[in-house]
């Protein structure tokens, strides 16, 4: 099932300021944050210097400059958030899709690699591998995407045939070319798939109840009126 829907609605569901979780995922780990922190006093450091150097009175812009700076290591995840938000949102039309998990597999992904010597004073490379759920959903059209995103102990609940749903993005009117989309719900099991927190869930799961078979199936009650 593929539903279109609004500018509106998709804009609630891809916000372009970044949500608590987006947030959250770009805050990335306590060495993250001492890079941003390092980053932050640094620019400070020289702000302070050219001021004094060249003995700027623009005293005002420097001190906005300097409270940016300052800033850095905490407003940074939210301009990588938003910008990553602006990169999906400008696709021009959107759909919800309701499918199956048609498989799904697990993977080791190298995520980096680190140098390091042993007891014996020889150079070591240790590799940084971490354990990817991959699945593939689609419908009977034959259409289907497959995602990729680190595997967690709810993954252990995923199975083929689950329902599947989540928001693509086209360029066309028609929604005949999926270009993008976001993370993945399985209702019965509540459990999202993703990499990145694309969507605002609160919303989603707004939209997916409204379209739900169940929902749709069900007459309307009529009240009844006295004579």
């Amino acid at each position: 099932m593929l539903v279109p829907l609004t500018r509106q609605k998709f804009e609630q569901l891809i916000p372009l300021i970044a949500t608590g979780p987006q947030y959250k995922y770009y805050w990335g780990k306590f060495s993250n944050f001492l890079q941003r922190l390092l980053a932050s006093v640094v620019s400070v450091v020289v702000i302070l210097l050219i001021r004094s150097v060249f003995r700027l009175e623009f005293g005002l812009i420097v001190f906005f400059l300097g409270v940016f700076a300052a800033f850095f290591w905490m407003w940074y995840p939210v301009l990588q958030a938003s910008l990553r938000n602006a990169k999906c949102r400008r696709y021009k039309y959107s759909g919800f899709f309701r499918g199956r998990i048609l498989d799904w597999w697990i993977t080791d992904k190298l995520m980096g690699k680190q140098e390091t010597v042993n007891s014996k004073g020889e150079l070591v490379i240790v590799e940084n591998r971490e354990k990817r759920i991959n699945i593939e959903v689609g419908d009977d059209t034959g259409f289907s995407v497959e995602l990729e995103a680190p595997l967690r102990p709810v993954h252990k609940a995923i199975a083929r045939g689950q329902i599947a749903e989540m928001i693509v993005l086209s360029n066309r009117p028609d929604l005949s070319r999926i270009e993008e989309f976001s993370d993945v719900y399985i209702p019965s099991r509540d459990i999202w798939v993703n990499d990145y927190p694309y969507l605002r869930r609160d919303f989603f799961n707004e939209v997916s109840s409204r379209l739900r078979p169940d929902r749709q199936d069900k007459p309307r009650r009529r009240r009844r009126t006295q004579e």
